[in-house]
């Protein structure tokens, strides 16, 4: 346990002090943030904000694991994690800055994005399975027996990993949103894996605080989680309405990324969908205002991610911010509880 609250004050002091530094050194160099000429107009005001902060939430959680790992052990499967997300951080860094050069809205193009986010979750897939042994079978809070996909396994992982780094950049529209409901859902992965972690001796047999097969590694994993969770928190000091600094594509897709990889190595990978509803809620608001308007050219929404809808109905944007956070903590505190009702169902194992 102290590993991980070690983990957690370190994310936590090392994005709250860095911040600071990153906003005065981002607006010497000027990366300022862009913002979309058909976004609501109280948004225009925020052009120039210091952006890429992404880079300093990156950085806390990295010096928070190896803080919590001193006299302690690395693993294959924190480090996978680890490295999931500062690949996917890599991907938005490239992004964020051919805007900046661009002095553009728009960035990477599609093809190299998804081939960029593809890279990465092969490799973390493969790290996973052949090191880390994760089945490869679709799992919901634990591998659902009979749906295991063999190779098609490094696809879904794909899919994960593209579809959770996606939705959190689109929630990364509004002053705090995407980093306070981000941390969230990456408490409940600290709890999670390391509930994963005290119990996973009962399935081997063992007396509880052993150290069986699974159990390092599943510490590990709530290691990052914590280390990620304390670095967010930090950053949103700065990063609450009014932004002083934005994490922009290097934060909300290594951030996205983060927990595909925790979902996937935790084996919880459709719980990610209730945990992150509020990630999915905001993607399937822009899917179906794609979809009506091609087919019936009429909007169901006045503009997409869903997060400006209300903006355009005259909600002001601190109460939009607040009550989606509200919404992220509905979602999570319900995952969380499905997580405790299958673990008591089986009988106190993971």
């Amino acid at each position: 346990m102290t590993p991980i609250l070690v983990a957690a004050a370190t994310g936590l002091l090392a994005a709250l002090l860095g911040t600071p530094i990153a906003i005065r050194l981002f607006r010497a160099w000027g990366w300022g943030q862009r913002i979309r000429e058909d976004g609501p107009q109280g948004h225009l005001e925020k052009m120039g904000t210091p952006t890429m902060g992404g880079i300093v939430i990156i950085g806390g959680m990295v010096v928070a694991y190896f803080a919590a790992r001193v006299r302690t052990p690395f693993t294959r499967a924190g480090l996978a994690v680890l490295a999931a997300a500062v690949g996917l951080g890599i991907v938005g860094a490239l992004d964020d800055l051919l805007k900046i050069w661009r002095q553009r809205s728009l960035g990477l193009n599609k093809i190299t994005k998804i081939v960029g986010q593809a890279l990465v979750a092969v490799g973390f897939a493969l790290a996973a399975v052949h090191f880390s042994h994760v089945t490869t079978d679709i799992s919901f809070i634990r591998p659902l027996t009979g749906l295991r996909l063999g190779v098609g396994f490094y696809i879904w992982v794909f899919v994960m990993v593209a579809a959770s780094s996606n939705a959190v950049n689109l929630t990364d529209g509004l002053d705090g949103l995407a980093s306070g409901s981000a941390v969230l859902v990456l408490a409940a992965y600290v709890v999670i894996s390391f509930w994963e972690a005290r119990h996973s001796c009962q399935i081997a047999g063992l007396e509880p605080g052993c150290y069986g097969i699974r159990v390092v590694p599943a510490l590990d994993v709530a290691i990052v989680a914590a280390g990620a969770m304390g670095s967010v928190a930090g950053f949103l000091w700065w990063n609450a309405a009014p932004a002083k600094i934005f994490m922009g594509d290097t934060g909300s897709l290594a951030l996205g990324g983060l927990l595909a990889a925790l979902a996937i190595m935790t084996e919880t990978q459709l719980l990610l969908v209730i945990l992150g509803g509020l990630f999915v809620l905001e993607t399937t608001s822009v899917i179906l205002q794609v979809a009506a308007f091609r087919i019936t050219k009429r909007r169901v929404f006045r503009m997409t991610p869903i997060h400006h809808h209300f903006e355009l109905l005259g909600w002001p944007e601190f109460t939009v911010i607040v009550r989606f956070w509200i919404l992220a903590g509905l979602a999570v505190a319900f995952g969380l509880g499905l997580f405790y009702a299958d673990f008591l169902a089986r009988g106190g194992t993971v």
